[in-house]
């Protein structure tokens, strides 16, 4: 009989009549089955196989409770291939240097070849020694360590950590700094796979990348700018052994009052660099005889005291990319932007000497006005608050300090870095507590006031609309509101242009004759009837050319124009360059709307710049970490710039921006009158610059503000001085006694910038000889470089100039004598019509052109 039992069929075929699946479920239960018998008869009969089984089973449940509680969750060491480190985003100015840097901490990402060869070996030799030739953990540093850890078990003290450089990256970018042992194990684990991952240069990048090193910093080019003031480049070799000892206690050795220890440190660190090879003997003795050097605080360089117009650029940004990592890869304070701004440093130093000046001027022998703020003594130390407030100030040699005594006519001041000197000058109201800024003066410190009233100050490209420079107060340390673009205040006569101008498209000239007469309006019931002044209550009288109400600021006049041309007219006006949105009211064609200084700057850009607009910016284009330009300003396409090469067609060009907001001849008819202002009217302070300049300025009802706005085809600047909370100014404050004297400073601070380049006509302006007094078309006489003369050239439209009425007078008169004499008899014969005088041929007059 044949057997068919299992034992006798072939391990390797499948019977007949049996699927595949029924059949390794066969073979399984059967091999199982097998094992299970086996492994009993060996525990069962011998010894030796019973404690190995018990070790492995053992093992492999310890690496089981391993994976499972610390390696399991590990992040993936593959992730530092594309790791991005949070970087600080550097700003630009115009010319292309940095002037600020957006930053939490201080952090500088380098490549490896940046880094100098000696500051490596003084990391490893204080660090890592056998960095260069270990696989991620040294045994013996670790055996080390944890022995150091046993023996201070209840101790409190903390061990040494046996850490190697690569433990470190792992412990710095992927596990955190907890103190335990889990933690420790955890870097041991991906320090491992790190190894696996990265090479030697890039691990090293990465660490000296990353390294918290104090005083906010991470990073070797970090710390070499926080403690020496230098690029690691610059450093000397006891500057670089100092780093290498600040990744074990750097708040203990970068903190005053313990340079011995760091010293100590700092030449045990250059001692092995000698037994490991890297340094001589007596190179390192040398280096040990030199202090630490350490600076106490960083210079400023490359930092531009521009906090207004950065803190604006600061604003959009995070409004268009985030703050934090959390909010992007582009975020302000980690994702490492490249920001080139508008910000030119000569303008705004000169805009801010010049708003500070306008500002002590007015100030003059007023007192002290109290103080900047006042600090309660029973929430803390004063000096520790004042230094939480961050409050400073950067004028001549003022400080801000806190009051931290006074008794009688004596009195102490404390400063944020903890030091307290004498204080005189002391005010009546001046008590503890107070912030307040003074100066040095003999053993002590004297009180100073930070002038009440305040103001904005804005400058800008006509022909672009970059903004150049802003200045929104005394100083953004004591106050971030920006007068310049947040303040909402009455412009006053600065906005008579755009009232001027509708005239102008209503079929004025600036010859055309207007009443300088009261004008009243019945404004409804609840507003009644409303009659209009000059400035200082006059009533007017006689007829005058609209170009001399412009100049000498004439209210009514400008009432009366604002009436022919229709307020709804005026009011669009205004609406279409930006300067606010108003009431159909004949106030407002005086000023009586809020409006800002950028908005008012923007809109004499327009007027500058033949009736063309751009929007304001401040930033001109934003590149991320490696350098791509990711947003601009400018967004016109500019089709065959980047052709590899000339296809012999004409040069690509941009095409025109800008929104066209006023008619061409009517701004450049508006610029010519406010010549006028700088020349004979209410701004000639500014004639002694000596540069073609327009202008106006204005003074609010109060008055409460006052303004000038104007400038160049090149630049335009406007500013406003007025108290946060509007209140009379008194009554000999005007713009051109306050304001215009700021923008004269403004532009004497930065005179070489300053071209001299005239204004331009735009096409079909016609200059024609008139009478500035009686706007009458002349043909004798020609205008001179006295801006007083009785002739100037004025800039008409086309067939819009006066009619040759003085020779058409003189034909007339004749014609009148020759009658009367033909009545009486007195002439047997027509007496002949006189010929006339042969007008000079001049093709500017007639035709246009530069003026």
């Amino acid at each position: 009989m044949t057997d068919t039992s299992d034992a006798s069929m072939d391990p390797g075929t499948q019977p007949e009549g049996q699927s595949r699946g029924e059949y390794f479920k066969y073979r399984i239960r059967r091999d199982a089955g097998g094992m299970v018998s086996w492994f009993r008869t060996n525990w069962r009969d011998k010894r030796w196989f019973k404690w190995l089984a018990i070790v492995l089973g053992a093992l492999l449940l310890v690496y089981l409770m391993f994976w499972l509680l610390l390696a399991r969750n590990l992040p993936d060491a593959k992730t530092l291939l594309s790791y991005q480190p949070p970087l600080p985003s550097v700003v630009r100015g115009i010319d292309g240097e940095i002037v600020h840097t957006y930053a939490r901490d201080r952090r500088v990402q380098l490549q490896y070849g940046d880094f100098p060869p000696m500051l490596v070996n003084a990391y490893t030799s204080a660090e890592d020694k056998t960095f260069w030739s270990h696989g991620g953990v040294d045994l013996g540093g670790f055996a080390g360590a944890v022995i150091d850890y046993v023996t201070k078990i209840g101790s409190g003290e903390r061990a040494v950590g046996g850490s190697t450089i690569t433990q470190q990256v792992a412990k710095n970018i992927l596990v955190g700094n907890e103190y335990s042992i889990t933690r420790k194990l955890k870097e041991i684990v991906l320090a491992r796979r790190i190894e696996g991952v990265l090479e030697k240069e890039e691990i090293m990048t990465l660490y000296l990348n990353e390294i918290p090193v104090g005083r906010r910093s991470f990073g070797v080019q970090a710390a070499a700018r926080a403690y020496f003031d230098k690029d690691v480049g610059d450093l000397e070799l006891h500057e670089m052994a100092f780093l290498a000892i600040l990744p074990r206690a750097p708040e203990v050795y970068g903190r005053k009052g313990n340079e011995e220890t760091a010293t100590a440190r700092r030449n045990w660190v250059l001692q092995n660099m000698v037994g490991n090879g890297h340094v001589t003997q007596a190179a390192a003795d040398l280096a040990k005889r030199q202090p630490l050097g350490i600076v106490s605080q960083r210079s400023r360089a490359g930092n531009a005291d521009a906090g207004y117009f950065l803190e604006e650029v600061r604003r959009q940004l995070i409004g268009r990319y985030g703050e934090q990592a959390e909010d992007g890869p582009h975020s302000v304070y980690a994702g490492g932007l490249w920001v080139r701004t508008s910000l030119d440093t000569e303008l705004q130093d000169s805009a801010q000497d010049a708003l500070r000046a306008g500002m002590m001027r007015y100030h003059g022998n007023r007192g002290w006005t109290g103080p900047i703020n006042t600090l309660k003594e029973e929430d803390g130390d004063l000096t520790q608050q004042l230094a939480s407030t961050f409050m400073s100030i950067n004028y001549e040699d003022w400080r801000i300090g806190v009051v931290t005594a006074r008794d009688g006519n004596s009195a102490t001041i404390g400063f944020s870095d903890g030091s307290e000197e004498p204080l005189t000058g002391l005010p009546n109201a001046l008590k503890k507590g107070d912030i307040i800024a003074a100066s040095p003066q003999g053993d002590g410190w004297r009180v100073r006031t930070v002038p009440e009233v305040s103001g904005g100050f804005l400058a800008q490209d006509p022909n672009t609309g970059r903004i150049l420079a802003m200045q929104g107060g005394f100083d953004f340390r004591l106050s971030d509101f920006n007068r310049a673009t947040q303040a909402n205040r009455q412009p006053g006569s600065t906005i008579k242009p755009f009232v001027y101008a509708s005239g102008l498209d209503a079929g004025m000239t600036p010859a055309s004759m207007v009443p300088d007469k009261q004008y009243c309006v019945y404004q409804g019931s609840q507003l009644g009837q409303k009659c209009f002044t000059n400035f200082g209550g006059g009533r007017g009288g006689g007829e005058y050319p609209m170009r001399y109400g412009l100049e000498q600021s004439k209210n009514l006049m400008t009432v009366h124009i604002a009436a022919d041309a229709g307020m709804e007219n005026v009011n669009n006006t205004f609406k279409r360059v930006g300067i606010g949105d108003y009431e159909p009211y004949l106030a407002f064609a005086l000023g009586a709307g809020d409006t800002t200084v950028e908005k008012m700057v923007n809109a004499y850009s327009a007027l500058v710049n033949h009736g063309v607009q751009h929007e304001p910016t401040v930033v001109d284009y934003v590149q991320d970490r490696s350098g791509k330009v990711i947003w601009r300003a400018d967004e016109r396409e500019c089709t065959g710039c980047n052709m590899a090469e000339w296809d012999g067609n004409p040069m690509p060009r941009f095409e025109e921006d800008g929104r066209q907001v006023m008619d061409p001849g009517t701004a450049f008819q508006v610029v010519h009158m406010l010549e006028g202002v700088v020349q004979r009217g209410t701004a000639t302070t500014l004639n002694s610059l000596g540069v073609p300049l327009f202008g106006k300025t204005g003074t609010s009802t109060g008055p409460t503000n006052v303004w000038f706005v104007g400038g160049s085809p090149d630049i335009v600047g406007g500013v406003y001085l007025g108290f946060d909370q509007p209140k009379n100014m008194g009554g000999y404050a005007q713009g051109g006694t306050l304001a215009a004297p700021i923008f004269k400073q403004f532009v004497a601070g930065s005179k070489d910038r300053w071209n001299g380049r005239p204004f331009l006509a735009p096409a079909g302006i016609r200059m024609v000889r008139i009478d500035r007094r009686s706007g009458k078309r002349v043909f004798e006489g020609w205008p001179t470089g006295d801006a007083k003369a009785g002739v100037i050239w004025e800039a008409f439209k086309p067939d819009t100039e006066p009619r040759r009425s003085a020779r058409q007078d003189e034909i007339d008169a004749m014609r009148e004598i020759v009658l009367a004499q033909l009545r009486r008899g007195n002439v047997t014969r027509r007496a002949p019509a006189p010929k006339p005088t042969a007008e000079p041929d001049n093709f500017a007059e007639e035709q246009g052109g530069i003026y």
